[in-house]
């Protein structure tokens, strides 16, 4: 009975040891699968608009993501063809989970504010812009920024001067400061205005003095109309294009949609500028799965672009013969073809 007392408690051990492993251990991936296609008229909602009078739909797609919190779920994406794995480090960067997630909240509120502003220059209404300040996405390694400031914070003033463009700021610290020198900053953190001090240091291998980290325009956009935009857990810019169509659809007196379901993905600038995004695959498996009829992505513009054949190839190899995919550069192609098309 020892012996076998003996072995009894080796197989538990090891069936413990084995459920740790594939359970408890976390793992370095994310996991990407095809996401959900959401109507853009129940997040959007613009003063005096039409918003029940298209017969038809805008809608964003989605890719959904998470953590592989274990082995299980890793093996898992690995078997399923429709799920994609990637390294935490290629989709975070440095970030920690809490700074991604406040980075992405501020790309897609980035992106809403942007879809305002190109929808209601397309409809040629007015619309007031202005950079209010600088928001810190990164913190670049060796930065003496670290501890003083976090990513979220919006830069407001360096030294007295307003912190009103990237290039205001980089050339007043690269002109007055060096290596080593403090600067004095403030910073908008959680509705509140701090003052700090940041030592600068050496942004390249020539020694050029910065801040050691990575910013981009705070805007804020004041429309001729009132626009709100309801509140949901999607993050990223990706949802630009879409955002700023259903936004003229409301506006317009013609049904922009023509009755068909259609979606689509694409950033979009001040000037309705479309950009590159990613999960495309994921997008259109989404779109077609919702019954999507029309679907606008980015245009490649050169070598380094890819969304628009990523999308035609991938609706080519799934057969999905009944979703036209439509790359467009500008939201002004993408109503054009619309008006011309239908």
């Amino acid at each position: 009975m020892k012996w076998f007392r003996q072995r009894l408690t080796r197989w538990v051990i090891a069936f413990i040891a084995l459920y740790l492993i594939l359970f408890l251990l976390p793992t370095p991936y994310y996991l990407y699968q095809p996401g959900t296609v959401e109507p853009l008229h129940e997040l959007v909602t613009v003063e005096q608009g039409q918003k029940q009078k298209s017969a038809g739909s805008f809608n964003l797609t989605t890719v959904y993501s998470q953590k592989a919190r274990n082995v299980v779920m890793l093996i898992k994406g690995i078997l399923d063809s429709d799920t994609e794995v990637r390294k935490t480090s290629d989709v975070q960067g440095n970030l920690t989970d809490k700074e991604y997630v406040v980075v992405l909240k501020h790309m897609m509120s980035s992106s809403q504010q942007t879809a305002v502003a190109s929808a209601l220059s397309e409809a040629g209404l007015q619309v007031d812009k202005r950079v209010t300040g600088l928001f810190l996405r990164m913190l670049v390694a060796g930065s003496k920024a670290e501890g003083v400031l976090e990513v979220g914070d919006i830069l407001l003033e360096v030294d007295d001067r307003p912190a009103q463009s990237l290039q205001a700021v980089s050339s007043y610290i690269t002109s007055q400061k060096k290596v080593g020198d403090i600067i004095e900053a403030v910073i908008l953190r959680d509705s509140e205005e701090r003052t700090v001090q940041i030592e600068l240091v050496a942004a390249n291998a020539q020694g050029v003095p910065g801040i050691g980290a990575v910013f981009e325009p705070e805007y804020v956009v004041t429309p001729s109309r009132r626009i709100d935009f309801a509140e949901s857990d999607i993050g990223g810019p990706s949802a630009g294009l879409m955002f700023s169509l259903e936004i003229l659809d409301q506006l317009l007196p013609e049904d922009l949609t023509h009755g068909l379901k259609i979606a689509g993905t694409g950033t979009i600038d001040m000037n309705g500028n479309v950009g590159q995004i990613g999960g495309m695959r994921d997008k259109i498996i989404a779109a077609h799965q919702a019954g999507v009829v029309l679907f606008f992505c980015p245009k490649d513009q050169d070598i380094t672009s890819h969304n628009a054949q990523e999308a035609i190839d991938e609706a080519k190899k799934r057969g999905y013969d009944d979703l036209r995919i439509v790359p467009v550069s500008t939201l002004k192609e993408a109503v054009e073809y619309l008006r011309n098309n239908y």
